[in-house]
């Protein structure tokens, strides 16, 4: 049995892990280090955005309280989304706990929470090449649409 909770500062050190552990799995993937990843600074950074409300995370546990996922999200504006909208940087499951529906659970209750903030709609980006075509699969099943466009990102 997993619980999907909302994050308690127990655990943001195994989250601060678990944000190293998705980005080494993407780098991996793509073979690009489109990410640098410091444990240390990605737990400050999980403080100060998770106190000053600006990013949530719900956290899924397995039956010892272990963390074995986890999906964040965070508030966007843009007028083609006819003003507030949510977004969803990082959606994780542990390898060993995949195909177990844990993913489906965090989106669901990123969907529920979504829906409390009263956003239109929720995006999300995913790489566009074969290694991620199960996590496309995954976002259309969980009836995401295709909107086109790639993310691109300038280091400032």
């Amino acid at each position: 049995m997993t619980a999907i909770t909302y994050i308690s500062a127990e655990h943001y050190d195994e989250l601060a892990i678990m944000v190293g552990e998705l980005l080494d799995e993407i780098m991996q993937a793509t073979k690009e280090p489109a990410f640098t990843f410091h444990q240390d600074e990605t737990l400050k950074r999980i403080k100060i955005l998770l106190k000053e409300d600006k990013y949530w995370v719900f956290i899924a546990l397995d039956n010892n309280n272990v963390p074995i996922g986890f999906v964040s999200l965070y508030e966007s504006y843009a007028l083609y989304a006819e003003g507030a909208y949510g977004t969803l940087p990082e959606l994780y499951v542990r390898a060993n706990y995949r195909s177990q529906n844990i993913g489906k659970e965090l989106l669901d209750k990123a969907i529920a929470f979504a829906q409390q903030k009263h956003w239109k709609r929720l995006e999300v980006t995913t790489p566009p090449i074969p290694e991620f075509s199960r996590t496309l699969q995954f976002y259309r099943e969980n009836s995401f649409q295709i909107t086109g466009g790639r993310k691109l990102k300038l280091t400032l």
